[in-house]
């Protein structure tokens, strides 16, 4: 088997994000279609409400969404939105981040090249874990 790993580099911010499931699952039963349109992409939303347990989906993800806005040090806000951070998958199933051009901006200013994530969840919480690195 020929694993390829994404391109290493010099590490230029890294944030990490921890969440209770049930919390997302609270915001999803009380706010419904409102929330996922404002916090996640269309293509994460496909990909969650296929799964047997979406909630659990969705929180991992809104934990990447902060996660990679701790490496850039500005919170989701102006400079970044919920959606200008993007999981999807790659062709072993692995994590990977699109980002928009606020995101793409954001990398360019801080000298970085790409992003790299990793998720993980429990019955009871979910945490991402990203970094930004500069090949």
């Amino acid at each position: 088997m020929n694993i390829s790993l994404p391109p290493g580099g010099v590490l230029v911010g890294l944030g990490a994000d921890l969440i209770e499931v049930e919390r997302v699952r609270g915001v999803l039963e009380r706010q419904g279609p409102r929330f996922l349109e404002r916090v996640f992409t269309e293509e994460e939303r496909v990909y969650c409400s296929g799964m047997a347990h979406p909630h659990k989906h969705y929180a991992a993800r809104f934990a990447a969404k902060e996660a990679v806005s701790k490496c850039f040090t500005t919170g989701i806000g102006a400079e970044l939105g919920w959606k200008s951070v993007s999981v999807y998958h790659g062709s072993r199933k692995e994590p990977l981040i699109r980002l928009d051009e606020k995101g793409q901006a954001l990398l360019a200013q801080v000298g970085a090249t790409h992003v790299m994530v990793t998720l993980s969840h429990t019955e009871t919480h979910a945490m991402a874990v990203a970094a930004i690195v500069r090949a």
